[in-house]
């Protein structure tokens, strides 16, 4: 009985979520009412609020349940390009949507959908590589692997953002690319950091 009830729950918030994709594509999410969708789906409104407390708050479980998912299905520190891709991916299928949620709700409030699991991705990816280079450890270290993920962290959601405005003309397979470049140069320029500054404790100056 429980299973029955939940998978049924389940496909009422699916439904919900689908009109209210096509509605988007039409018109800005503040025009949108919970009549209009209730209305498309063929369920009373006291069921849209045993769900879901607004328009927005379906909105959020939508972006949730379809894309940030695509960022939680690639945590591992190995796979973080092919989430970010499928991310961008998922934006470009669902253009209009994404610009009627940029538009409506604006644009530090949808950051807010992506950042904290592109934030676990990277962390963990900032991670792995200060233990492959040996940069991991002491507090200042640990400091540096804050910033750095806030920084990659910052970079990507405003790149993102900029993409899906049409301010940059690239392909979500060029972004990755991109991003994964200047990674790399991080990490050499890092590993030739700190083997410099193994060489010059090795070799104190001789007077």
């Amino acid at each position: 009985m429980e299973k029955r009830t939940y998978t049924a729950a389940d496909q009422t918030k699916q439904a919900l979520a689908a009109v209210l994709k096509e509605l988007m594509a039409q018109k800005p999410v503040n025009k949108i009412t919970i009549h209009d969708i209730t209305e498309r789906c063929g369920i009373r409104r006291q069921n849209f609020y045993y769900h879901f407390e607004d328009v927005y708050d379906l909105m959020r479980w939508m972006f949730q349940e379809e894309a940030v998912s695509l960022l939680r299905q690639h945590e591992g520190a190995l796979l973080w390009q092919e989430g970010l891709l499928q991310l961008f991916h998922y934006i470009e299928d669902n253009k209009a949507v994404c610009l009627c949620a940029l538009q409506s709700v604006g644009r530090n409030h949808l950051k807010r959908f992506f950042e904290t699991d592109i934030h676990i991705i990277i962390h963990r990816t900032v991670e792995q590589i200060g233990r492959e280079i040996g940069d991991i450890g002491a507090d200042t270290a640990k400091e540096n692997i804050e910033m750095t993920t806030h920084f990659y962290v910052v970079a990507l959601t405003g790149i993102l953002e900029s993409w899906l405005l049409g301010e940059i003309d690239k392909t979500p397979e060029e972004l990755i690319d991109f991003a994964d470049q200047m990674l790399m140069d991080h990490v050499r320029g890092a590993k030739l950091r700190l083997s410099e500054t193994s060489v010059d404790a090795a070799s104190p100056d001789i007077k």
